[in-house]
């Protein structure tokens, strides 16, 4: 088997040292020269060890100050299934509440935004179609634990009053709820999960560092004749939040 790189060695190292608390959540760590020393490294091995720790949620750094051990972060359960949403449209406030937490959502509509390449094929659209895009952030506790970006053609909500997801009488209701308002049955959901690194939008969004591990999930409703009504971009820190997929099982 080919030899492990050295900076995922000295991350294991640094790990363990944790593990065995010689620093404990708070602690600042010695210098990477010191470090360097210490493990017969490069300080640039230290520096790809630290980043990699850094963006597990592990470490954390602080500018002009050091790298120190992050405090310890509640992980969030988020389940992922075939579950009816609710008729608020409020799953994700449902899922917080469940955990003891209040579950809100921030959110931008805009309206007649033409649609990108990937969007389009994605949506079933000629390139540059309008589409109503929405930005969310949604939080627990005031905090953010993960952003989306969604997208509807406007073709199918224009002239409705479903044509804002956050604004007019449906807002908030969720996807298959307000296309069912205006006569569309949203009978399937795909979804395809990938793992990812936050971009800087991203990071300061969700208050992680910058190349922080993510989950990346493109999420596309279809309506009862295959047509994709809706598709979205949600990226969930995994720091923050771990991803549950519950699979029902025929009997």
């Amino acid at each position: 088997m080919p030899e492990q790189p050295p900076y995922l060695r000295i991350a294991d190292v640094l790990r363990q040292r944790i593990a065995d608390q010689e620093w404990t959540p708070g602690d600042r760590l010695p210098s990477r020269a010191q470090l360097a020393k210490e493990c017969g490294v490069g300080e640039a091995v230290i520096r790809r060890a630290q980043e990699l720790l850094i963006s597990q949620g592990v470490l954390e750094g602080r500018a002009g100050s050091g790298t120190y051990v992050a405090e310890p972060r509640e992980r969030l359960r988020m389940v992922r299934s075939q579950q009816r949403e609710y008729t608020d449209g409020s799953l994700f406030r449902a899922q917080m509440a469940a955990l003891g937490k209040r579950g809100t959502w921030e959110s931008r509509n805009e309206a007649m935004v033409p649609a990108p390449a990937d969007i389009a094929s994605r949506l079933g659209i000629p390139e540059a179609d309008y589409c109503v895009r929405t930005s969310y952030e949604y939080l627990a506790d005031g905090k953010p634990v993960l952003v989306s970006t969604s997208w509807e053609p406007y073709s199918i909500t224009s002239g409705t009053l479903a044509v804002l997801p956050d604004g007019g009488p449906y807002a908030g209701m969720g996807v298959v709820h307000r296309m069912a308002e205006i006569g569309i049955t949203v009978s399937r959901a795909e979804e395809r999960p990938e793992p990812g690194h936050a971009n800087a939008e991203e990071a300061a969004l969700l208050g992680v560092q910058r190349g922080a591990l993510v989950t990346r999930i493109q999420r596309t409703y279809y309506s009862d004749d295959e047509r994709p009504v809706e598709t979205a971009d949600i990226v969930v820190p995994a720091a923050l939040c771990e991803i549950v997929y519950e699979v029902p099982i025929s009997r």
